[in-house]
Parts: structure tokens; sequence; C-alpha cells
């Protein structure tokens, strides 16, 4: 039997706050604001559901989730895939924190019927997903990341210092009871001097891991120092054979490198797409920071001021890799090209989507289309943009009633708290999977959704305009004429 989240003590809230825990007045009335924004912002979204959505599933969490990622394909089928799934479980501790592995029915573009899509109970658990697989995890999951080469290698962090990583298939499935002891994991990668919570990334070319953490270090290390077969030459298949990583007593791995630069906690790290050797990383000291292993432990370049305030999120655009996005406490995300940057401030800055009421705390570029991101935050939006469409003239009639801002294309307000983390789905490109950390809005628990806009909304206009004359056609023939 599970246990009720609403217990004594509460899991750490994901807003990286600083110094006393304790709100002032004029920070809860700020959250009360923005919980009523949320709350008008979701009854009005929840009534154009069927219009917007080409799928749409509602999971609801016992526990809270800080972090949500797509795993590999397991079936296919002629209407939908199943897919495995990865979320955890942030406890009060009256039972154990948990790692997750989910199978999720993803239903095919243009399958789902109308009426199935608007009709969901935000209380219930959605039948398109199923728990697979508990792995009872040493300590808070704070962020959750998949080996690019083996998506059945995930790496997590927790609340220490350490790097964990998991062999999904090679790892028992646990019961998550009190005093049940913690999963072992396959390895454990030191370097960190301090906590390092949220900066966490998988290299796409190499099997490179890198974090930051507390200790104001950027860390990179290698799973190949560690493994027997490659993650690249490992079976790709969901039910796979035995572990990829080395069986030990003390599974664990030393840094490649360790870097240092920030002058404060490392909030976030990212792989350039094209290089294992290359990354960047931000953190609470405003500072936007690109690094290269091959010339040494210091900055390669060091943007001091890339926003106002703490930077919570970063990003390299898997199509480009002179495009990073940043997401910052200041309520705004940042396009920069590396191509211009400078250490002397904002002034190679491309351009600034401003639209979030609260913090951002998760950007990711969509992976079917090289100008197209996400952002999510704290106000419990989720928002699309495509970066062409910043400057494109409108007429002044489409401007006045039209109050979006430059960029912004979709906006997903199905959620009713800050959103911690959402990811695209690559395998189904237009699919994404966010999380919601429901704990001040219902009092515990977090909110799932795994949806897909209608494909009306980001297929070019000219295919889309002839898809309604030939839909018109179609109509008009069927309708009986008039007698004269």
């Amino acid at each position: 039997m599970e246990t009720s989240p609403c217990s004594q003590s509460q899991p750490k809230r994901r807003g990286r706050p600083k110094g006393s825990s304790t709100k002032s007045k004029d920070e809860r009335d700020t959250h009360r604001m923005i919980a009523a924004s949320i709350d008008d912002k979701y009854v009005q979204w929840k009534s154009l559901v069927p219009v917007l959505y080409d799928w749409f599933a509602n999971h609801n969490l016992v526990w809270p989730s800080l972090s949500c990622r797509w795993g590999p394909i397991i079936e296919q089928g002629s209407l939908k895939n199943r897919q495995r799934l990865y979320l955890s479980e942030q406890t009060d501790k009256s039972v154990p924190n948990t790692l997750i592995i989910a199978n999720c029915d993803v239903v095919k573009l243009r399958v789902a019927a109308e009426n199935h899509i608007a009709n969901f109970n935000e209380e219930a658990r959605s039948p398109f997903v199923k728990k697979y697989k508990t792995i009872i995890h040493p300590g808070e999951v704070n962020r959750i990341r998949e080996l690019p080469q083996n998506k059945n290698i995930v790496a997590t962090h927790t609340d220490g210092p350490e790097v964990l990583i998991w062999d999904i298939e090679a790892q028992p499935n646990k019961h998550a009871v009190y005093g049940a002891a913690a999963s072992r994991p396959d390895l454990v990668l030191s370097g960190h001097q301090d906590n390092a919570e949220f900066a966490l990334a998988l290299s796409p070319m190499e099997p490179f891991v890198l974090s930051g953490g507390k200790d104001k270090t950027v860390v990179l290390w290698s799973i190949q120092d560690h493994i027997s077969t490659l993650a690249a030459d490992a079976p790709k298949s969901a039910g796979s054979a035995g572990s990829i990583i080395k069986s030990a007593d003390n599974p664990s791995v030393g840094p490649r490198g360790i870097f240092h630069g920030h002058d404060d906690t490392v909030e976030d790290v990212q792989f350039c797409p094209t290089s294992s050797q290359e990354f960047c990383s931000v953190g609470d000291d405003s500072c936007l920071i690109l690094w290269d292993a091959r010339v040494g432990n210091n900055p390669v370049i060091k943007v001091e001021k890339a926003h106002d305030a703490d930077l919570h999120c970063v990003d390299w655009n898997p199509h480009n890799d002179n495009l990073i996005i940043t997401g910052s406490a200041d309520n705004s995300v940042r396009l920069f090209d590396r191509r211009n940057l400078t250490s002397d401030g904002v002034g190679s800055l491309v351009h600034t989507f401003e639209h979030h009421t609260a913090a951002v705390l998760c950007v990711q570029w969509c992976p079917d289309r090289s100008s197209v991101f996400g952002s999510s935050a704290e106000d419990g939006l989720l928002n699309i943009w495509d970066y062409e469409k910043v400057g494109v003239t409108k007429d002044t009639e489409a401007k006045s009633e039209d109050d979006s801002p430059p960029g912004l294309f979709f906006q997903h307000a199905g959620h009713r708290d800050k959103i911690v983390d959402f990811h695209w789905n690559a395998s189904d490109p237009w699919t994404i999977v966010s999380v919601s950390n429901d704990l001040e809005t219902n009092g515990g628990g977090g909110t799932l959704q795994i949806w897909r806009m209608t494909d009306m909304l980001y297929r070019p206009e000219e295919e889309v305009l002839a898809e309604m004359e030939q839909f018109k056609d179609h109509v008009s023939k069927c309708v009986p004429k008039s007698r004269a």
C-alpha cells in the first residue's frame, strides 16, 4: 500500500532556494498570484484540448518526480508504439526514494479520437503508463539522463556528490517499502567535493558523462573507462543480455577532468552535439561558460552576465552546434551564437524570449526542427518557440489581436504547478513528456503528461492549407444539394 505524500515532512522542492527556507509575505503573495494565473489558464486550456492536441494523456503521481526521460522503443504496432519512460518518486522518507521504469503506449499520429483526448481525469492514472520496474535509489533522484548510445543505461543525480550509473535491464525489480535496502548502482562516478544535484549530461558522441555541483566545478568522466563492451556495440533491444558495465566489489571510476571557472553552484551542463570534448555550463553566478577539454581545465569563453539572475538550464542545438539557449530565474530564455561570444557580457546575445512569469527551469531543442525549442517554468507553462518566426512582420490588425511575443507558437498549460522537467521524444519528435511538482497547489504528488500538438500547427503552411481545401471539397460533395 502506498503512503500518501501529505505526511509530516515533505520532500525538497525543485526551485533552488537560497538561505532560509521560510517564505516571506511577498514570496507567499507572489506564489498565490502565480497559482491564480495558472488556474485561470488551465480552465481555458482544458476547453481547447480537442482542438490543440493530436494526443494527450494525464497521469497522476502519488509522489513528485523531478525528472522525466524517454527510453528505447520496445514494441512497434500499427496504432501505437510501446516505449520505456524513466521517472522517479521523491518521497517523505516513509518509503524509499525510487527510480521508476515505466512502459508507455505512445499513440501514433491521427489515431486518438477527439472525445477520448478531451475526457481525462486529473486525479487518475493513465492507462497508457504502466510501471515496469522499481529501483530503490540511494537518496533523492534529482535528475535522470539516458546514454544516447544505449538508452537502457541511465545516469542519476542525487543529494550527494556522486553520479550513479544504472543498467536498467540488469537491475532487479524491487519492492519499495520502509526499511528496504537500496539498489546497488552498476557504477559510481566520483570527483565532486560537494553535492551535485541537477547539472547532468551525457554525450551523443561517446559514453562520456558531465556533471556540475555546489563545489562550483564541472566534472567529466568516461563510462568507457569501466566497461567491458562499448555502449555503441551493445544490443539495442530492451530485452538485451546482461550489463555492459563491469561488475566489481567497488564499482567506481574517477574523472578525466575537473574544470574550474564558476563562482557559485553549477546548475546545468550540456555537451556540444558534435564533440565529446567540448561542453558548456551555467550557474548561480549568472555565467555561461564554454569549455574544451583538449586545451585545459580553464574556460575557453566565459560570459559573465549571460542573464540578470541565476541561470538554471542550458541546451545546445543538435542541428546547429553554434546555437545555445539558456533559461534563468529572471523568467527569460536567451539565444546565443557561440561564434559571436565574448567574455565581456551579453553583447553577443541573439535574442531574448520573454513570456514566462516565473523562473525558467528547463529548456530543450526540438529533435525534429532546428529552429524550434521548448521552455518550462515555475509558472506552470511549457512554451514552444521558433526563433525563425522572430522578426517576421505581421500586419497592424493581426498585431492588435495577438499579444503573443515574437517566436512563441504554442503554449502547453495543462499543468497546475511548476514544470520541473520535460523531454522531446526523439523517436516521435513532436511528442513531449512533461512533469510538474504539485506540492504547492495540491498538497503533494505530481502530474505526468504525455502530449502531441496537432500537426496542423507545425507542418508547412502550404501543406495545411491544401489539406483544408481538400476537406472543404469533400464536405461540399457530401452535403446534398437543395432542390430548386
